[in-house]
C-alpha cells in the first residue's frame, strides 16, 4: 500500500524519476522575442493535464464486498423472518393456547427456544453495533487484547481465550496477519508510539464495561463473545427442535379431546419453524465462514486495493458498514456505499483512529493509476472534502504526522487537475496551510542592519520535516500552472521568502559525489516553482517578478548554482530561465547585472564547448538571458564589454547553435551600449561577411536577427570599409538590396514567429540608401517605393516591441515601424 515517501535514520526515499525526465525544463522552441499564449501553454504542456480520451470504466474492488453484504443481509433476513414467525406461533397458539395443556418437557423446550431467538431477533442491531465497536483500532486492538488476556491471572478468563482462539478470525486478523501486523509495528516505532488518543472523551474500544472485568468486558470484545452465543444458542435450538421431531413425545390425546386435538401439530409448526430459523442462521455463518476464512475474501479485496497489511482494518469496517446498512435498512442500501465516499465520511470524524482509516484510503486510491481519476473526480467536487484535507495541513502534532502527510499527497494529486486547483486555492487559508508544509524560516535578527539566519529543519527521529517540504513545494508547483493561482502565491505573506530559500545550493552541495538525490530533487522543485511565477505574464507577473528580484537572495542563490552546478544542467537551466523572466522587468534587470559574477557565469556556460547534445539547451538558454540582459541597459552592456568578450561573440556567429543568440547580444550591444563605447565595438564590424552571407541564404528567425545586426554593424564602418565587408562576402549591394524588397514581399503582413523582420529589414534600406546614392536607383529599380507603401498600409502593433510575456508587448521600440518606412520614402524621394 505504502508508495508514499518514507523516511528512514533522518534520511528520505523518494521517487525521483523526475529527475531523469527534463522534458519540462526544455524549452519548447518558443521565445520571449516572440508572442505566445503563455498560460494556455503552461496547462497543454503539463504532463497531469486533463487527456481529451475517456479511460475505461474500472471495476471497484469493494463491489464484491457489498455483494456478499446483500448476500448474508438476504440470509440473516430471512432467518429473522423465520425466528419472528416462530415467536409469534409460540406465543399465539401454543402459549396463548396451549400453555397450561403441554408436556412439562414442551413447555420448557418453547420457553428455552423463544428466550434464546427472541433475544437474538431483538439484539441482533446491538451485536452489529459491537462489531463497529471491534473495527475502531487501527492495529493494536487484537494484540492489547491478548496482552490484556496473558497478564490476566483468572483462569476462566485464560480457559475462555484457549476455547474461542481459533474462530477469533471471524471478527480479527488471522494470528499471522497479528503477527504480520506486530512485525511492522516493531518495524515503524513512530506510528505505535505517537499513535494519537482522544484527550477529552473515551476511546469506545476501550471502555471497560464492568469493573475489574479486565480482557472480557472490553467493549472492543464483547461482539466476539455475542458471536459465539449466536452460534452456540441457534445449535441449541437445532437439538432442541431435532430432538421434539424425531421423538413427537408430545404427550397422549385422549379419545374425543377436541381441545387438544391440533396440539401436536401445532408444536410440530413450531419446531419446525424453530429448526428452520436455527439452519438457516448457521447456513449464514458457514457461508460466511466459507468466505472470510477459506476464500479469503477480505484479504483479496485488501490486494486489489493494494493497502497492505495494515489496510485489513479499513476493509473490515467498509464490509460492516455495508453489512449493517443492509440489515438496519433496505438490503440494497448497501449496494449504494463505495470506499471513495466512505473514507470521505470518515474524515469528518473526531475518531483519530476513523480520521486515519479515512485519510488513507482516499491517499492510496488518489495516487493509485487504476484508481485516481474516479476519486479525484468525487473530491473535487466535495468541497467539505478539500476543506478538511486543506485543514489537516495544519495539524502538527507528531500524532497526526501520517494524516497530515497522507492529506498533502491528495492535495498533491488533487492540484494536478485544473478545475480542482482552482478550488483547492479558493479555500480560504488554503495557501497559508500549504505554506504551513515548509519547514524552513529566519530567526528575528532585531537589527534592521541585518537579516536573520536561515533555519532549515531536518528531519527528526520522530517526524519526517522534508518529506513535507517536497509535498509543499510539489502541491504549489501544481497550483502554479493557473495564473490567478499564482497571484494567490505572491499575496501570501512569507510564501515567497520560503520558497526562496530552498533554491539555496552551495558549493559544497552541488560538488558533493554523494548528495542525496531529495536535496538536488528540493532544489529542483523549487525553481521550477519560481520559474512558474516569475513568467506569469499581465499585472500579476509584473508584480511577481517585482516581489522575487526584491527578495535579496534570489539572485546570489541562482548564481551560485551557474558556478557549481555544472553536474546539473536540469538545475542550471531552470535558474537561467528565472533570470531571464526577472529580465522583463528594468528593475530586475539591472539587479541582476548589479550582481557580481552573473553575467560572467553566463557567458561561461554559453561558450562552454563539448557538451553533451543533451545539455545543449542550456547553452541556448544562456545565450537568450545574455540577449535580456543587455536590452536597453547601458550599464549591463558596459558589464559585457568589461568581460572581453566581443570576439568571442563574433566567433559564435559562425557556430549554427550559438549564432542566434550571438547576433542578437552583438545588436543590443551596439544599440544601447551609447556613444561611450563606440571605439570598444570598433571590432564588429568583422562580423559583416558573416552577416551578409547569413542574410542571403537563411530564412526565417536567424534572416531576422542577422538584418538587425547588419543595420547596426554597418554604421560602424566607413563607405569604404563597407564596400571592403561586400566583396570579403561575395555579395554585392545589389544583391542585398534585391533580398531585403524579396523579405518585405514575403512578409506583407507582420509575422508572428519574426515580427521584427520588416522593422530590420527597412532600417538596413535606409543605411544604404544614405550611405551610397547608387542605392536609391537600385531600390527604385526594385519598386521599393510601392513595397514600402504597403508596409504603411498593414503596420501593427505587433511590430512595436523587442520582447512579448505572452500576448503582451514589452520594451517598445523608441521609432516605430511607420516612421522608418516614412524616412525611407522620403530618401527614395529626395535622390
Amino acid at each position: 500500500m505504502d508508495h508514499r515517501i518514507s523516511t528512514e535514520e533522518g534520511s528520505i526515499h523518494l521517487k525521483i524519476s523526475e529527475l531523469q525526465n527534463l522534458s519540462e525544463t526544455f524549452s519548447s522552441g518558443a521565445t520571449i522575442f516572440e508572442p505566445q499564449g503563455g498560460i494556455e501553454k503552461r496547462e497543454s504542456s503539463n504532463a497531469d493535464s486533463i487527456s481529451p480520451t475517456t479511460t475505461p470504466a474500472i471495476r471497484a474492488p469493494e463491489k464484491k464486498l457489498t455483494l456478499f453484504a446483500l448476500q448474508l443481509a438476504v440470509l440473516e433476513k430471512a432467518a429473522t423472518g423465520l425466528g419472528t414467525l416462530g415467536f409469534i406461533w409460540a406465543t399465539v397458539v401454543l402459549l396463548g393456547g396451549f400453555a397450561i395443556k403441554l408436556e412439562k418437557t414442551d413447555f420448557w423446550f418453547i420457553t428455552i427456544i423463544l428466550l434464546i431467538e427472541g433475544t437474538r431477533i431483538f439484539s441482533r442491531s446491538h451485536e452489529l453495533e459491537w462489531q463497529h465497536q471491534a473495527t475502531w483500532s487501527i492495529a493494536d486492538a487484537g494484540i492489547n487484547s491478548f496482552r490484556a488476556l496473558r497478564s490476566s491471572s483468572h483462569f476462566l478468563i485464560r480457559t475462555v481465550k484457549a476455547f474461542f482462539r481459533p474462530i477469533l478470525a471471524v471478527r480479527k486478523p488471522s494470528q499471522h496477519t497479528r503477527e504480520l501486523t506486530r512485525t511492522i509495528d516493531a518495524a515503524s516505532p513512530r506510528f505505535e508510539d505517537h499513535h494519537r488518543m482522544p484527550t477529552r472523551t473515551w476511546k469506545s474500544s476501550d471502555v471497560p464495561l464492568l469493573p475489574f472485568s479486565q480482557w472480557v468486558f472490553l467493549s472492543r470484545n464483547v461482539s466476539k463473545i455475542l458471536h459465539w452465543l449466536q452460534i452456540i444458542s441457534a445449535l441449541a435450538c437445532v437439538v432442541l427442535s431435532l430432538m421434539k421431531l424425531i421423538k413427537h413425545n408430545y404427550g397422549q390425546v385422549e379419545e374425543g379431546d377436541t381441545d387438544n386435538r391440533n396440539r401436536e401439530s401445532a408444536l410440530n409448526i413450531f419446531y419446525a419453524l424453530a429448526l428452520a430459523e436455527a439452519l438457516m442462521f448457521l447456513t449464514e455463518k458457514a457461508y460466511w465462514e466459507w468466505k472470510v476464512i477459506y476464500q479469503k475474501l477480505l484479504d483479496e479485496v485488501n490486494k486489489e486495493c493494494e493497502f497492505g497489511p495494515s489496510g485489513m482494518v479499513s476493509i473490515r469496517r467498509f464490509f460492516y458498514d455495508a453489512y449493517s446498512r443492509c440489515i438496519s435498512e433496505s438490503i440494497f442500501d448497501g449496494l449504494k456505499m463505495d470506499m471513495v465516499t466512505f473514507a470521505m465520511d470518515l474524515l469528518d470524524s473526531t475518531s483519530p483512529d476513523e480520521q486515519l482509516i479515512g485519510v488513507r484510503i482516499l491517499r492510496q486510491f488518489a495516487m493509485h493509476v487504476r484508481f485516481s481519476s474516479d476519486t479525484l473526480q468525487k473530491i473535487g467536487i466535495n468541497i467539505s472534502v478539500i476543506e478538511r484535507l486543506v485543514e489537516m495541513l495544519n495539524w502538527t502534532d507528531p500524532q497526526d504526522e501520517e494524516i497530515r502527510r497522507s492529506a498533502a499527497e491528495i492535495l498533491s494529486k488533487l492540484a494536478g487537475k485544473k478545475q480542482n486547483s482552482l478550488r483547492v486555492a479558493g479555500i480560504p487559508g488554503a495557501m497559508e496551510s500549504i505554506s504551513s508544509l515548509l519547514q524552513t524560516n529566519r530567526s528575528n535578527s532585531g537589527a534592521a542592519d541585518e537579516i536573520g539566519e536561515k533555519n532549515i529543519i531536518f528531519d527528526h527521529a520522530n517526524y519526517g520535516f522534508w518529506t513535507f517540504n517536497h509535498l509543499g513545494l510539489l502541491i504549489l508547483k501544481k497550483l502554479a500552472r493557473n495564473h490567478d493561482n499564482c497571484g494567490k502565491i505572491g499575496n501570501t505573506r512569507g510564501l515567497l521568502p520560503k520558497i526562496i530559500d530552498f533554491t539555496h545550493a552551495g558549493e559544497r552541495l552541488l560538488k558533493d559525489e554523494n548528495v542525496a538525490a531529495s536535496q538536488i530533487l528540493t532544489v529542483k522543485r523549487s525553481l521550477q516553482l519560481v520559474k512558474m511565477l516569475a513568467s506569469t505574464t499581465g499585472s500579476t507577473g509584473r508584480h511577481l517578478r517585482k516581489e522575487i528580484s526584491e527578495i535579496v537572495f534570489t539572485i546570489s542563490n541562482i548564481r551560485d548554482i551557474l558556478r557549481y552546478g555544472g553536474k546539473y544542467p536540469m538545475l542550471q537551466k531552470l535558474g537561467i530561465d528565472i533570470l531571464t523572466s526577472l529580465a522583463l522587468e528594468e528593475d530586475g534587470t539591472q539587479r541582476i547585472g548589479g550582481t557580481g559574477g552573473v553575467m560572467k557565469e553566463l557567458f561561461n556556460i554559453f561558450f562552454k564547448e563539448e557538451v553533451p547534445e543533451s545539455q545543449i539547451h542550456v547553452r541556448i538558454a544562456a545565450g537568450e538571458a545574455l540577449t535580456m540582459l543587455a536590452l536597453e541597459s547601458r550599464s549591463n552592456c558596459y558589464h559585457i564589454l568589461k568581460l572581453h568578450v566581443l570576439e568571442r561573440l563574433i566567433g559564435a556567429l559562425e557556430v549554427p547553435l550559438l549564432r542566434e543568440s550571438a547576433a542578437r547580444i552583438l545588436r543590443n550591444l551596439c544599440a544601447f551600449s551609447g556613444g561611450d563605447y563606440f571605439n570598444q565595438l570598433k571590432g564588429v564590424k568583422v562580423a559583416a561577411p558573416t552577416v551578409l552571407r547569413a542574410i542571403m541564404l537563411e530564412e526565417n528567425k536567424l534572416q531576422e536577427v542577422m538584418v538587425g545586426l547588419a543595420a547596426h554593424v554597418f554604421k560602424f564602418m566607413t563607405s569604404e570599409e563597407a564596400r571592403i565587408m561586400f566583396d570579403k562576402a561575395g555579395i554585392t549591394e545589389a544583391a542585398l538590396a534585391s533580398k531585403l524588397v524579396q523579405i518585405l514581399k514575403k512578409h506583407q503582413y507582420p509575422p508572428i514567429k519574426t515580427p521584427r523582420i520588416r522593422r530590420f529589414a527597412i532600417e538596413l534600406v535606409i543605411w544604404m540608401m544614405r550611405d551610397k546614392a547608387t542605392n536609391v536607383c537600385i531600390f527604385k529599380d526594385l519598386e521599393m517605393e510601392m513595397v514600402l507603401e504597403n508596409v504603411l498600409e498593414t503596420t501593427a502593433e505587433l511590430e512595436s516591441f523587442n520582447i512579448f510575456s505572452g500576448t503582451v508587448g514589452l520594451s517598445r521600440h523608441s521609432t516605430t515601424i511607420h516612421s522608418l518606412a516614412e524616412i525611407a520614402l522620403k530618401l527614395l524621394a529626395d535622390k
